[in-house]
């Protein structure tokens, strides 16, 4: 095998220029998927990562019996909250994790009621993760010593037509279903830039939430954020053995459309990355049966030295093999480098913000991954595309007679 490897090698570098450039597309095919898979992958956290900070955090934590009654947000304390606090903030990739208060309710005000979802928060724990607190634009954040205050979106500010500094009432129920209400003042307005959301989530503290729904000292969720999107299964399967009696769930359960939307996009660019290299293996075809014709009496001396048609279709193969792998190393090295300057500098979307509501949570530069998640099955699926290009000219090859072969001018 040694041999035909070398004599493959040596062979696909005869008609250098014809060689480069089928690498040329090769890798530059690769390399596109890898700055595609890095900028995808920068986006998601840029956006999928900030959209799942709005919705509760990438993993949520409550008691046994939650799920079951998840749609109305029952108040069930957590057992031992601290000592959850003290498990999720010991593993790896945890920024942030907080005890919140969830429930449901109505927010009035002159204008009328309104169904809202409040979170009862810990503020300064939540102050490098909570983008509502970020982003007020009216008034000030919440403290942790606030008390009868309140943070709202500005598109319920907007429908309640109220301002920093009004007062509109909360009611709900309590952890025992008594009908709690009470009247609270507006000291924060944040935008999201996304009104559907800003509509149906405020926010007041957790002493507050621990007073107005009888769960004195207690908590009935812990909101964890991580790093980066996509370690969730994995702490989750680390969690569930310290902590029994109690209910996790990631973004991808609770919003299995977010994971829907991110799956679908990677779906596309496998098969988008399938035509891109179909085309340049072509390039290896059109290249190994010009090969065939142009080494035919070559073809007849290997053959009569003894070498079987099936070794002489091997050494072809081998040839278009080595081109893809050739054009694997030109790509990866291209794609980093790319992505590597790109991680350095960064994208300034912010300009185009506005466009939706879901780049409405760009809030910053973007910037990719080195694009490596997928990187084998890219590598793969150019050594395997290059490898079945050569197959119609090894057999072309293997085919031809050696006498014949001798003869042909």
């Amino acid at each position: 095998m040694k041999l035909y490897i070398r004599l493959a090698w040596r062979n696909i570098w005869r008609h250098r220029r014809r060689t480069l450039l089928i690498v040329s597309a090769m890798g530059f095919g690769l390399s596109l998927m890898m700055m595609y898979d890095g900028l995808v992958d920068g986006f998601n956290q840029a956006i999928y990562g900030n959209a799942i900070k709005v919705l509760g955090g990438n993993i949520q934590i409550h008691a046994e019996g939650y799920g079951e009654a998840a749609g109305q947000k029952p108040l069930l304390p957590l057992p031992d909250d601290a000592r959850v606090l003290e498990e999720v903030r010991a593993q790896p990739g945890v920024v942030a994790a907080a005890r919140r208060i969830n429930t449901g309710g109505l927010a009035s005000s002159r204008e009328g009621a309104f169904a809202v979802g409040i979170t009862a928060i810990e503020p300064e724990l939540e102050q490098a993760v909570n983008l509502a607190q970020q982003n007020v634009v009216a008034g000030r954040a919440l403290t942790a010593e606030d008390g009868d205050s309140v943070l709202i979106g500005k598109g319920l500010a907007e429908a309640m037509n109220v301002t920093v500094g009004d007062r509109i009432s909360l009611s709900g129920r309590s952890a025992h279903e008594q009908m709690r209400q009470r009247t609270m003042t507006v000291v924060g307005v944040y935008d999201l830039g996304m009104a559907d959301i800003e509509k149906i989530t405020i926010y007041i503290s957790l002493a507050e939430g621990q007073t107005l729904y009888d769960l004195p000292g207690q908590s009935t969720e812990v909101a964890v954020f991580l790093d980066r999107v996509g370690g969730e299964r994995g702490l989750i399967s680390r969690l569930l053995p310290t902590l029994p009696g109690h209910e996790l769930a990631s973004f991808e359960d609770s919003y299995p459309e977010l994971q829907y939307a991110l799956a679908s996009k990677g779906r596309a660019m496998d098969i988008f990355s399938v035509i891109i290299l179909g085309i340049a293996g072509i390039g290896i075809l059109n290249l190994l049966l010009m090969a065939v014709y142009e080494r035919t009496r070559e073809i007849g001396v290997l053959g009569a030295m003894g070498l079987k048609p099936r070794q002489i279709s091997l050494l072809f193969i081998l040839e278009g093999t080595l081109i893809g792998l050739v054009g694997v190393g030109l790509g990866i090295v291209l794609g980093l480098a790319f992505n590597g300057m790109m991680r350095a500098v960064g994208l300034d979307f912010t300009a185009y913000s506005s466009m939706t509501s879901y780049t409405a949570l760009i809030t910053d530069k973007v910037y990719p991954s080195w694009g490596v998640g997928k990187l084998l099955s890219r590598a793969l699926t150019v050594a395997v595309i290059a490898a079945l290009a050569a197959v119609i000219p090894a057999r072309e090859a293997a085919q031809r007679d050696p006498a014949e072969a001798l003869h042909y001018v």
